[in-house]
């Protein structure tokens, strides 16, 4: 959804200050908003001294809602610590009160403000997408956009759900899974009609009322209509043995088998509910779980549960909504919505789910019958994933702690970075920068530097590793100096770096580091030991020239690997794409107003961009679809030099 879709009104009303917190000037600039502010529907930005968002808030009168964050004495010491950093707002009005709230995760997501609710994981779902622009339509995992025709089925809690639901399909109706490319120079089956997988329309083994039909049965299944395709299955394996066709029989009963094997492997019993979303939460020392079941059809398409950040402090009917708004910005809400608790904007929330979705939307609490006994699933899967978090940030803690001692820092590390360089022979470098805090991995911010040469040859790890760090903290230094500040990347100053290499890639990056001015950033260079790490017996390398190895046993140990292997694995990972992608370059797309036809013809005509350099201007001009005018063109490119 796009704020387009709202009348937007927006002022911005600034009071210069320190960046210091000040609770009277943060009272004064709120008071100075207030002046001018209507009583209509809107969001509300609270922003500090250099404009970054603190708080995203909406409101039925905007001007009832700001006039509290003025009544200091009223308010939760987190949203004092909020106001006294505030110094500017910016106001949005909306049409009405549900528009407010879209609009506000909206916001959220975009912006991640430090006192808002915030749902970590922001992950695409997947779905599956059965195509209906082609006479025989495709079955596929989907993510993103959906730009293409067809019917989307999901959301689904994982890749392995969709996966399980996807084989099922197969083995049941026999739908295609190739690509258009692969299906249309097929000309005998390939594998997966050999087994029983697909029934190769492809070449002609099945027509197209016959594909149809397999088309409708898979529509009816992923609906919920199972115990349906199951009678009309077993009617057919019925017939098929009458008429002593035991080949057909034997493929009938097999689906059956299939279609058996899927009813019965339902970890949550969800017959007779339809089409819901069940969310649950849970809380428990200052941490919120939120376990949420997806039903389609009766069948369960996965769990999964989430963890939301910022909600210290935060009543939990106020976190149920905010992560709900944020859940549903990029996933159709189900036409009912199962929660363990009532909501006081429950009625709201379910009109700008619907206005959104462009079909009624229900909020309820089950009191009795299947969804009463799903709810209690989905409750004791909350707490059952909450204390399993639990413990694992209490042992998360604990190796915080113990690195914070191992490389003396004054307390354990809230963001560590870890550096990789990956090359082949000095061709498509780039440098690669995973982040790791508390909580685990943060994906969202790890970071690619293309290697541009700046600093050394692309072959030269120094160099490299000079350039990655010169990008990284340049841009720190430049966008946020403060060390308690944000780069507009989300980026902040680590509390430790970790570098995969020894003493020289350790050099290289504190040499950037001292040129930048940077002295209170520290640096370990994990170099692996002489068999190359496998043994557990790396050498850590530490700003002030010590060296030491760890016990194979230690956990410690284990994490710091753990760290190194993943900033590998990115680097790898895209090292490889970036190959990939030069593998299919050619060098005919330097040359400038070439655009796909033309090069396809001087290709097709030449058959390789070096024919194309070395050939004649009368070559040139003798191509197909190619005029004098570009023939001159590409011609001066390679030769008026």
């Amino acid at each position: 959804m796009s704020t387009d879709r709202f009348n937007e009104e927006k002022s911005t009303y600034v009071l210069r200050g320190s960046d210091t917190p000040d609770l009277d000037a943060g009272v004064a600039a709120i008071r100075n908003v207030l002046k001018t502010l209507p009583q209509r529907s809107g969001v509300y930005r609270m922003q500090d001294a250099r404009g970054d968002v603190l708080y995203i808030g909406k409101a039925r009168s905007l001007k009832q809602r700001v006039a509290n964050y003025t009544q200091i004495k009223a308010l939760p010491k987190r949203l004092q610590r909020m106001v006294s950093q505030t110094r500017s707002m910016t106001i949005v009005t909306t049409n009405n009160e549900a528009e407010a709230l879209l609009l506000e995760a909206q916001l959220i997501k975009r912006y991640r403000p430090a006192y808002n609710v915030l749902l970590r994981d922001d992950k695409s779902f997947p779905f599956i997408l059965l195509r209906a622009d082609t006479d025989f339509p495709r079955v596929q995992k989907h993510r993103g956009a959906r730009r293409a025709v067809g019917n989307y089925y999901g959301p689904f809690a994982s890749a392995g759900s969709v996966n399980n639901t996807l084989n099922a399909l197969q083995k049941l109706f026999l739908l295609r899974s190739c690509t258009d490319g692969f299906f249309k120079t097929r000309d005998r089956p390939c594998l997966l009609y050999q087994i029983k997988r697909c029934s190769a329309p492809c070449v002609g083994r099945i027509d197209k009322a016959g594909y149809a039909e397999l088309v409708g049965d898979a529509k009816d299944f992923l609906a919920g209509k199972s115990t349906q395709v199951q009678a009309k299955l077993g009617a057919q394996m019925q017939a098929a043995a009458e008429n002593m066709d035991f080949e057909l029989a034997a493929l009938l009963r097999d689906r059956l088998k299939a279609l058996t094997f899927v009813q019965g492997t339902q970890a949550i019993n969800a017959e007779g509910v339809g089409d819901a979303d069940v969310f649950a939460l849970a809380c428990k020392d200052g941490l919120t779980g939120i376990q949420a079941f997806f039903i389609r059809g009766g069948q369960n398409w996965g769990h999964r549960s989430f963890f939301p950040a910022h909600t210290a402090e935060v009543p939990e009917e106020e976190v149920l909504v905010s992560f709900l708004t944020q859940f549903y910005e990029d996933v159709p809400p189900a036409r009912q919505i199962l929660l363990d608790r009532e909501l006081g904007e429950g009625e709201l929330l379910a009109q700008a789910l619907g206005d959104a979705a462009g079909y009624k939307v229900t909020l309820s609490v089950p009191q009795r019958g299947d969804r009463r006994r799903l709810m209690e699933q989905a409750k004791r899967n909350a707490i059952e994933a909450l204390e399993r978090r639990l413990a694992e940030s209490t042992t998360q803690a604990k190796l915080l702690r113990e690195v914070a001692e191992l490389f003396d820092l004054p307390e354990p590390p809230d963001r560590i970075e870890v550096y990789d360089n990956s090359h082949i022979q000095g061709t498509n470098a780039l440098g690669a920068m995973v982040v790791a805090g508390p909580e685990g991995f943060r994906k969202g911010q790890y970071r690619k530097f293309n290697i541009k040469g700046n600093e050394a040859r692309t072959d030269d790890d120094f160099g490299m590793m000079r350039e990655v760090f010169r990008r990284r903290f340049a841009r720190q230094l430049e966008e946020a100096p403060d060390r308690d500040a944000v780069g507009k990347d989300g980026a902040m100053w680590p509390d430790l770096v970790l570098i995969d290499g020894g003493r020289g890639q350790l050099n290289a990056a504190k040499s950037v580091l001292e040129d930048l001015g940077i002295e209170d950033v520290c640096l370990v260079g994990v170099a692996k030991g002489p068999h190359h790490g496998r043994d557990g017996r790396e050498v850590f390398h530490m700003m002030d020239g010590r060296e030491f190895q760890l016990p194979v046993n230690a956990p410690v140990l284990f994490y710091l690997q753990r760290l190194r292997d993943e900033v590998h694995r990115f680097a790898i990972g895209a090292h490889r794409e970036k190959r990939a992608k030069a593998i299919g370059a050619s060098p005919l797309d330097e040359v400038p107003g070439i655009g796909p036809a033309r090069k396809k013809a001087l290709l097709m005509h030449f058959g390789t961009g070096r024919a194309v350099r070395n050939a004649s201007l009368d070559d040139l001009k003798r191509a197909p679809g190619v005029s004098a005018g570009v023939a001159q063109q590409v011609y001066d490119f390679y030769h008026a030099r």
